[in-house]
């Protein structure tokens, strides 16, 4: 599957049970049309049928629970993301002070990353929808500024969970217009 859950960082703000359905059990499932339709409009289908199904919510999801399994999974990839942000930075390594650097960076945009989708949340509790693309956008950024860091480098010890984090909040951004209209 392309989408890796990196542990279970869950905290106050999400309790989400995440299944991962092998694709094969997948492919015979019900799919609701909102998912799909929502799919349709990413630009990775495969990915976002994968991710939002390996939820078992989301067959019967409707536009409210779907927001919440799409912030949630784009919630988990991130804080998870920062745990191995902050192991990679106690491991010794040759280059360790640029690789360091670079790391840091990645902490940094990380921690915004989280902050955009806990913001998030809160507009989804508080029926505040308007933000929602925009913090989902604000994410993505992040994940696409810590990619950056590593350019012209060999080591890309994050280039997936990047990868994930970016399509994980397209796909936010794709919910958050069944809100918004645009």
């Amino acid at each position: 599957m392309a989408l890796l859950l990196y542990g279970l960082g869950l905290s106050a703000f999400f309790i989400i049970p995440i299944v991962q359905p092998s694709l094969a059990s997948t492919i015979h499932e019900p799919r609701t049309v909102l998912a799909i339709e929502i799919c349709k409009k990413t630009s990775n289908y495969t990915f976002c049928v994968e991710s939002l199904y390996a939820d078992p919510r989301t067959p019967n999801a409707d536009r409210y629970t779907l927001a919440y399994i799409t912030f949630g999974l784009a919630y988990v990839n991130a804080t998870a993301t920062q745990d191995y942000i902050a192991q990679l930075l106690k491991k010794k390594a040759g280059h360790e002070h640029d690789r360091k650097q670079r790391l840091r960076r990645c902490q940094r945009d990380y921690n915004k990353a989280v902050s955009s989708l806990e913001a998030a949340y809160n507009d989804l509790n508080s029926e505040t929808f308007f933000e929602l693309a925009d913090l989902a956008g604000d994410a993505a950024r992040s994940s696409k500024d810590c990619q950056a860091a590593f350019n012209g480098t060999h080591y890309h010890p994050l280039g997936s969970r990047n990868r994930d984090l970016k399509g994980l909040c397209e796909i936010c951004v794709v919910v958050s217009k069944l809100f918004t209209g645009t």
